[in-house]
């Protein structure tokens, strides 16, 4: 599942800083080859500095000669700010239990300043793929595990403009190429909230973000490999981020996916923000 990293995110990376005491978002996201994915996200303070953050989605996908399959994730973090150091763990579970899911562990190190934020992040995840029977084979299921290296940076570029690069890179324990074994990647490919899609080699990116008054637009740019066959999705997304009331955002997103597996597909997403306290 390619859950999003958005503006949610990036609200949060600036929470030691926030004055609200908790911030929670819902929304829905929508593509072309009729996937469908729900989330909810929270964040709220345990103290001045220190955040505990958590998210559950759920994301459909019909395909084509198989039954529809349902994902999930589930999220949990937490956040310190040592000023001008911070450290962020979480856990998380990802997948189908029927076919393939993860287990993740993840960390971060990071600085922040008055003009950027710096990033080295750590992930390990725990995988289980269950391989279907067929007529010739009776089915097994595969235990394997992957160690994901990234950094993530944000510059505010003026009062109005900031620009963010991101990237993580994962080792795994196995050699997943399938050699062009379209029967196994019919079951995970077809949208973008597949479950091919969170089992990468790699993935960066890049955001150009623009405040206009109360409004903030942002244009994403990334790109990443499938571990299964070494193919391609290229993507790029519109964001806009506007004030609903005084105590709420609502968040547009616009985009479309180049895949080298699903051909190109584009996918609309409607949040809501909220946030409380004093």
């Amino acid at each position: 599942m390619c859950w999003r990293s958005g503006t949610f995110l990036l609200l949060l990376a600036g929470n030691a800083l926030a004055v609200d005491n908790y911030i929670v978002g819902a929304g829905l996201e929508g593509d072309s080859a009729d996937g469908l994915s729900a989330t909810l996200v929270g964040d709220i303070a345990v103290t001045e500095n220190t955040w505990l953050t958590a998210a559950i989605a759920k994301s459909k996908v019909d395909l084509p000669r198989i039954q529809t399959r349902e994902t999930w994730y589930g999220d949990l973090g937490i956040d310190h700010w040592f000023d001008p150091f911070g450290v962020r763990l979480g856990v998380a579970y990802w997948g189908d239990s029927d076919i393939l899911d993860s287990r993740d562990s993840r960390a971060s190190l990071y600085w922040r300043g008055d003009k950027a934020m710096l990033a080295a992040e750590y992930e390990y995840r725990d995988f289980r793929f269950l391989l279907p029977a067929t007529e010739f084979f009776r089915g097994r299921t595969i235990r394997f595990d992957a160690n994901g290296i990234g950094l993530s940076a944000r510059f505010d570029l003026g009062e109005k403009v900031s620009l963010g690069l991101f990237g993580m890179d994962y080792d795994y324990s196995v050699n997943l190429r399938l050699d062009g074994n379209r029967g196994i990647l019919d079951l995970f490919s077809f949208s973008r909230l597949s479950l091919i899609n969170s089992l990468v080699d790699y993935r960066a990116g890049m955001t150009l973000g623009l405040a206009a008054g109360q409004q903030h637009w942002e244009l994403g740019l990334s790109s990443q490999q499938v571990a299964f066959d070494g193919s391609q999705t290229r993507s790029a997304t519109l964001r806009l981020l506007t004030p609903m009331g005084e105590r709420g955002d609502i968040e547009f997103s616009l985009g479309v996916d180049s895949s080298d597996l699903y051909d190109t597909v584009t996918f609309l997403s409607v949040f809501l923000y909220f946030y409380g306290g004093s």
